[in-house]
């Protein structure tokens, strides 16, 4: 497994408060990993600073075979490098079929000249389809996405980030508002995923934490806390006494 991602003692302060204080991150590819923490743990701010939303004080952030950095890249660029992410709010296009939505996301030129030439190749039609089999939806491609349930709308957009060829998926609070059946589509669904990408879910259900038999890292005062199994860090007194034990 290779190196994808490493950040390296990366700060950040806003208005006085240090959101980020000396963090340090490195996953591989494929490999899945939870993080985890309290509110104001620094987590939405460690993907901002990933995603180039938010410049850091100080600080490396590294990225590929290569070690290019990320801080010198625009959020567009950052994108195209292959790293894409998932809030918690599903946000597709409602008046749009599942098949429109997927056919805007593929990752293909942009521009004036490319959106008046635009057509859907062969090619394209494929990766849809198998982008559609492999997040549940392959039954509803002609439906309009604002008739999917909550979890359904997760899933395609999950497969919007997919048709963007992304080496690393960032996802905010998958499990949230799910059904039961929706939960466990969305585990085996990440699971799959993390076979060929590198996958970073941020949750706060332990239990669907559990489900993914990953590694995990705890975050606390924008810091690291702990970082290994689930068991391991839910073992530990420190993250008992700021974060488990209520």
């Amino acid at each position: 497994m290779s190196t994808l991602l490493e950040v390296q003692g990366v700060s950040v302060t806003f208005d006085g408060f240090r959101a980020i204080n000396n963090l340090s991150f490195t996953i591989g590819l494929p490999e899945m990993r939870a993080v985890i923490g309290p509110n104001g743990a620094g987590k939405t701010t460690f993907m901002d600073i990933v995603t180039g939303k938010t410049r850091p004080d100080s600080g490396t952030v590294r990225w590929g075979d290569m070690g290019h950095s990320l801080l010198s890249m625009s959020e567009a660029q950052i994108a195209q490098e292959g790293i894409g992410r998932k809030f918690q709010r599903p946000t597709v296009f409602e008046d749009q079929s599942v098949d429109d939505n997927l056919r805007v996301a593929l990752k293909k030129p942009r521009g004036p000249l490319a959106a008046i030439f635009d057509k859907t190749s062969d090619a394209d039609r494929a990766r849809i389809e198998e982008i559609a089999a492999e997040i549940g939806l392959a039954d509803h491609l002609g439906d309009p996405a604002g008739i999917l349930s909550h979890g359904q709308k997760q899933w395609l957009e999950i497969g919007m980030l997919l048709a963007q060829d992304p080496k690393l998926l960032l996802v905010d609070e998958p499990a949230a508002g799910m059904t039961t059946a929706e939960r466990e589509h969305t585990t085996a669904l990440l699971k799959r995923l993390a076979q060929s990408h590198a996958v970073v879910v941020v949750e706060h259900d332990m239990e669907f934490v559990r489900r993914l038999e990953c590694r995990v890292t705890v975050l606390h005062e924008g810091a690291v806390l702990a970082e290994g199994s689930l068991d391991h860090v839910m073992a530990d007194a420190r993250v008992v006494e700021v974060y488990l034990g209520r």
